[in-house]
């Protein structure tokens, strides 16, 4: 039995809305909807926590199976999974990323660059499975249904698939670090992509000694949780102070005072 998750902004089966509604017929079991809001909520990017142990192949293919039934447009599935193990391959990967993070660290003046400079922002080494997905905007042919008005939605749905991954992950316990700081091109290079494939994200895999309570970077004092409230809108953009999503309102701001108490 999943073991409920107690969360002052998800209370799985609680309030009054399921004593005002009809079951509804397709709803999940409450302990089922409790390990995956527990999935969304305790997803943590894994930088510097990495154990060496391999990942079982059953619990792999497990993880992949999931990223794989991700929704896509046009059903066009985009996305392909280069598994990384050998040491060369990563060390060309973290190389590349030492370049890029140097880069990157002029954007900021001091006292941020140092501060930059000092967080870990990859396990590329650490992580002993390193995965690069892909997105082929070729897949489906030239007219995908539902792709004629927005062709990014290519992207799109392989980060859906991404998500898919990141979440099946945790819920074997595994960590997932998303390494953004590389060039594509160099990742096509040394990973031999064909130049129509767009690699969309370089993900590092592994067991992990703990799972941060926070994001790291809000540990970090980098930045904070934006309000949930204030990104919420009624009926067009700005709109924040509509008198029939009162209700719906009122609730988001009691949950969130309820996790800053």
């Amino acid at each position: 039995m999943i073991e409920k998750y107690r969360h002052p902004f998800w209370i799985v089966g609680g309030g009054g809305m399921r004593n005002n509604r009809k079951k509804a017929r397709y709803e999940f079991s409450r302990g089922e909807k409790s390990g995956l809001y527990k999935a969304i909520l305790k997803r943590r990017d894994v930088r510097g926590q990495f154990e060496p142990h391999p990942i079982p192949d059953s619990i792999l293919a497990r993880i992949l199976n999931a990223a794989h039934h991700a929704g896509s447009v046009g059903f066009m599935q985009p996305w392909n999974f280069i598994l990384i193990k050998d040491e060369q391959v990563k060390r060309q990967v973290k190389a590349v990323f030492e370049k890029a993070n140097t880069a990157a660290a002029q954007l900021y003046e001091e006292p941020l660059r140092s501060k930059y400079l000092s967080m870990k922002l990859e396990g590329v080494l650490e992580a002993p499975l390193n995965i690069c997905v892909t997105c082929d905007p070729t897949r489906g042919g030239p007219h995908v249904l539902g792709r004629h008005t927005i062709p990014q939605t290519d992207i799109y749905s392989t980060c859906c698939a991404i998500q898919n991954l990141w979440l099946a992950a945790r819920a074997e316990g595994i960590g997932v670090g998303w390494v953004s700081i590389l060039r594509n091109e160099d990742l096509q290079t040394i990973l031999k992509i064909p130049p129509h494939i767009i690699p969309v994200a370089y993900l590092c895999l592994g067991y992990v000694t703990r799972f941060l309570e926070k994001p790291e970077l809000e540990l970090a004092g980098w930045r904070e949780r934006e309000s949930l409230p204030r990104l919420v809108y009624y009926e067009q953009w700005g709109n924040n102070a509509n008198v029939e999503w009162k209700a719906l309102d009122l609730r988001l701001r009691r949950r969130v005072q309820k996790i800053k108490d």
